[in-house]
């Protein structure tokens, strides 16, 4: 005899086992949003996709999930895995003796529809200013043919003649506790407890059809890097022709050639010649809208300096303050001197009196670290 182990479907959504519909929802949304093919098209994203919406739809039915819960794996059982020819599996009797039997009715013909997830990329300045994206999705929409009723008619559903709108079938089966009464969903309507008869060409009765559609959305000024702006409304109609579920554009920042970013603080790097440190300067930077910045190098200013410009950096989401401006002063020393240059530069050394020596706080610090290494 195989010997099989019932799938974790707790832990393929990563809720407790006693999650609530809600969290169990909001569980799958999440890692959809993920693995959706749409947003992942490796071929383990997808198995990991099938996988969890496995484990959704096992857990959004009370039936299914009782049989998890005692221990079962209703998905291998509906696939005809394990138990004896001619008599009912684990799943049917527990649903016979605990409320399978008494039934469930009938499954809804509309719901809702999933989220979906796009990206996109502005530059640094869009980021800054705001913009607007042109961005193109394909997904599920209403059918225009039928709209969203699944009938080529338009017309409305009819009882289901061989369950008569239970949605499902009452059968006996005999296990080892006797014959037990089991309940299946009804193959005529597929526990829709209705029929359509006169399907959709254009959807198959779906209520919803394939359709690319083109989207603006609105990018705030001061968005950042890998954030997500949320459509309402704008994701995947429903089976049916439920609600649609929302839209998430993921936001994604191109590097800039001069400035970079750091929350909402600009870092820029300017050089300045030895000279222009040593007697000061100013010089003019272009924002990221082209807006000229002047920027006062004081005198005596040295290799590494950070001068900080309040509020000219990035705006802050939502809010009317900004970032500041970091210029990092970088000072360069002259290489090939003609000899007017050289004689000037040495009348200075001498007008100084300065000499090279070596920092005598730093030979402190080496003597320290030596004898640290020597105690070790």
């Amino acid at each position: 005899m195989k010997n099989t182990v019932a799938r974790d479907y707790y832990g393929i959504l990563g809720v407790e086992r006693d999650a609530s519909d809600s969290e169990i929802k909001k569980a799958y949304r999440k890692l959809a949003r993920k693995y959706h093919p749409d947003v992942n098209d490796t071929e383990e994203a997808a198995e990991k996709f099938r996988e969890i919406s496995l484990a959704q739809e096992v857990l959004s039915d009370p039936n299914k999930r009782r049989i998890v819960d005692a221990g079962g794996d209703p998905m291998e059982q509906a696939q005809g895995g394990g138990g004896n020819a001619g008599y009912g599996g684990f799943g049917d009797i527990f649903d016979a003796f605990f409320g399978g039997a008494q039934g469930r009715g009938p499954r809804p013909r509309t719901e809702p529809g999933n989220d979906a997830l796009l990206r996109t990329t502005i530059t640094l300045a869009e980021a800054y200013l705001g913009a607007k994206k042109d961005i193109t999705v394909d997904t599920a929409v209403l059918c225009s043919a039928c709209e969203g009723t699944g009938s080529a008619t338009k017309s409305k559903p009819v009882t289901c003649s061989s369950c008569g709108g239970a949605g499902e079938i009452q059968q006996v089966q005999r296990s080892f506790l006797g014959n037990v009464m089991t309940s299946r969903p009804c193959p005529t309507c597929q526990g829709y407890g209705d029929v359509i008869e006169n399907p959709c060409n254009n959807c198959h009765g779906d209520g919803r059809s394939l359709s690319r559609r083109d989207l603006v959305v609105n990018i705030p000024p001061g968005i950042r890097d890998g954030m997500r702006i949320r459509m309402a409304g704008q994701g995947e109609v429903g089976h049916g022709g439920g609600p649609a579920g929302d839209l998430y554009v993921e936001v994604h920042t191109e590097p800039h050639p001069i400035y970079t970013r750091d929350g909402d603080n600009l870092h820029v790097s300017a050089t300045v010649p030895m000279v222009d440190a040593a007697l000061g300067t100013t010089l003019t930077l272009d924002s990221l809208v082209g807006e000229p910045i002047t920027v006062t190098i004081a005198n005596g200013t040295q290799p590494g300096t950070a001068l900080r410009e309040a509020g000219k950096g990035m705006p802050r989401l939502r809010s009317e303050e900004f970032g500041d401006l970091l210029i990092h002063v970088d000072v360069t020393v002259p290489t090939d001197l003609d000899g007017t240059s050289r004689s000037l530069l040495e009348q200075l050394r001498e007008h100084r009196g300065e000499n090279t020596a070596v920092n005598q706080e730093n030979g402190r610090l080496f003597d320290r670290l030596r004898n640290k290494f020597r105690r070790s």
